[in-house]
């Protein structure tokens, strides 16, 4: 799988960017053609807060899962998007196994 992480406006540290991937290469287990996933890192200055907005968008064969969140701080956004992904791939699948039968 083909894993980009875009960090808008700021950069990313490496420790970000290894937590992102051992994330999404989890992702592996629950579909296996996983093609190429792309992850916007992205800060919203809303008043005093400022809140982290990660956007993943995924590529497998056929489709292209979208999953946004906003928290925070990083790590909590990629794991609800994370957590988005996962219900979406497991559908995915079982999608794929009815028109199979």
């Amino acid at each position: 799988m083909l894993l980009d992480i875009q960090a808008v406006k700021f950069t990313a540290d490496q420790k970000l960017k290894d937590f992102i991937n051992e994330k999404v290469e989890k992702l592996n287990k629950f579909h296996h053609k996983i093609i190429s996933a792309v992850v916007y890192l992205k800060l919203e200055n809303s008043g005093q807060v400022k809140d982290k907005i990660v956007e993943i968008k995924m590529s497998i064969p056929g489709s292209t899962l979208l999953a946004t969140a906003t928290d925070k701080t990083f790590e909590a956004a990629i794991d609800d998007s994370v957590e988005t992904l996962k219900r979406q791939l497991k559908k995915e699948n079982e999608k794929n196994q009815a028109a199979r039968h």
